[in-house]
């Protein structure tokens, strides 16, 4: 193993060994002491993402090939390891308000975090196997960490059992794609279609990776596990899993579809937009039908996977890293708008499950004027109303379809986004034109979360510039064609 490789993925190694260190640390912590693991956890975090920071100039491959080392990858780093903080401080009161301490919750979200890492850096398609499994596995535990409570258990089971089903397309759809490229290496798949020609067979090996990897990002029809496991999961989990698997699944996708397969694009391309603009309609209209409040985030998750997915079935010709670039801002924006408006229902949340219907925040313009303006501005950043992050990113994906001849599947995410403004509204028409009394509560670092997602939600929206020139010269993955 040559000593320069190693130092490249160095905030990977760190972070890997600190969740090993910190499960050995935990059994040495007192039983009511056991918010120091989660400072702990957060320092490991912090101290990582520092690194990332640091080393985030550096290029090429790695591994003979199989790590990439380039902008793309440092970029979502930055987001994941951020998410992963901003979740702890969600987490740590909520779980002790709920009774749901677990010394396993704070390793298993830096193992989970780590499979995102390597899942953003993954250049052959083993890799991808393997950090989508380190991403996966502590979340189907996590899920399901409020047991005895049947729900949680229940959502841990299905998320499981669909996982790994979903698990299987993608290994066969991997061995498909090796049995026609004799490789598994994105680069040397991209070059090995140049040469030979067996397309029937492997077009079926990327819709098995299509399949797969579309299971995790919840796109139509693969989505059927996500309402229930958001409603059944501990909501700090909810928080973190609708990033993390969100994000670490599309980091794959861009990768693996933009990297190894751009000359079959004709064929995958337009089977990808009719996913995303299904995705799209169906997340919308089915979260219009929904009371609860972790179910209708539930569906409009699915939604903004097929807004993202837009992206890739754009990412063709000379649109390719315009498309990459595009996606990039979105997943920042939803990540901030998406942990904002879980650390909010966070906070309302209550023992035994109330304070989980929409009907529930009436009276919170009132009550609590400054929870109720934060939630407000994730409500319309997810909608995509101005000036807030929500826009720019669907502005951006709108403009990379149009430009590539997608005109049909940008009047769709028009239509959609306006279909969506329903039920987001409702929310914010609730708070402020309803009377009740909330009961809200929340730490200070759950208070902080929200108030800072807000800001940067604004500032994303008002100010976009200064990162849209970030990601222009960073956004580009090595091996690209």
């Amino acid at each position: 193993m040559p000593a320069q490789d190693v130092l490249q993925i160095l905030p990977l190694l760190v972070l890997v060994g600190w969740a090993c260190l910190l499960l050995l640390a935990d059994a040495f912590i007192p039983h009511d002491r056991k918010g120091l693991t989660a400072a702990l956890a957060a320092a490991g975090l912090l101290a990582t993402l520092i690194l990332e920071v640091a080393w985030g100039g550096r290029t090429g491959l790695a591994f003979g090939g199989m790590i990439a080392l380039d902008g793309f990858a440092t970029f979502l780093n930055v987001i994941f390891l951020a998410s992963g903080l901003v979740s702890i401080a969600i987490a740590y009161g909520y779980l002790k308000r709920m009774q749901l301490e677990r010394s396993e919750y704070y390793p298993l979200l830096l193992f989970s975090v780590s499979g995102m890492v390597l899942m953003s850096h993954a250049a052959d398609l083993i890799v991808v196997f393997l950090a989508l499994e380190l991403l996966s596995i502590p979340l189907y535990v996590l899920s399901g960490i409020a047991h005895p409570r049947l729900e949680s258990e229940e959502s841990a089971l299905k998320y499981f059992l669909l996982g790994t089903f979903a698990t299987g397309f993608l290994v066969f759809g991997i061995a498909l794609t090796y049995g026609v490229t004799q490789s598994t290496n994105l680069v040397e798949v991209m070059g090995a279609l140049q040469t030979q020609a067996d397309p029937a067979l492997l077009l079926v090996g990327i819709g098995l990776i299509l399949i797969g990897l579309g299971f995790k990002v919840a796109v139509v029809p693969f989505h059927m596990w996500t309402p229930d496991v958001y409603q059944g999961s501990p909501t700090s989990v909810v928080a973190f899993m609708t990033v993390g698997a969100k994000l670490g699944g599309f980091a794959a996708l861009l990768r693996v579809f933009v990297t190894a397969f751009p000359a079959l694009a004709p064929a995958w391309a337009p089977t990808a937009a009719w996913v995303a603009a299904a995705t799209m309609a169906w997340g919308n209209i089915a979260a219009l039908a929904q009371s609860n409040i972790k179910r209708m985030l539930a569906y409009s998750s699915v939604a903004h996977a097929g807004y993202i997915l837009m992206a890739l079935a754009s990412a063709q010709g000379p649109v390719v890293v315009p498309a990459v670039r595009a996606a990039l801002f979105y997943l920042l924006a939803y990540a901030v708008t998406s942990l904002g408006a879980w650390a909010v229902v966070a906070a309302l949340e209550r023992a035994e499950g109330k304070g989980l219907e929409i009907d529930d925040y009436a009276g919170l313009g009132s009550r609590r004027p400054a929870l109720a303006l934060a939630m407000t501005v994730f409500m319309l950043s997810l909608t995509g109303v101005p000036p807030t992050a929500g826009f720019v990113g669907k502005f951006t994906l709108f403009q990379s379809a149009i430009d590539a001849g997608l005109i049909w599947l940008a009047i769709v995410g028009v239509l959609t986004s306006l279909i969506s403004a329903a039920f987001y509204l409702r929310v914010v028409v609730v708070m402020y034109m309803r009377p009740g009394e909330p009961a809200a509560e929340g730490d200070a670092w759950l208070k902080g979360s929200i108030g800072l997602a807000a800001v940067a939600t604004v500032l994303l929206g008002l100010l976009p510039g200064p990162v849209l020139a970030l990601i222009a010269g960073a956004g580009t993955m090595a091996g690209i064609p």
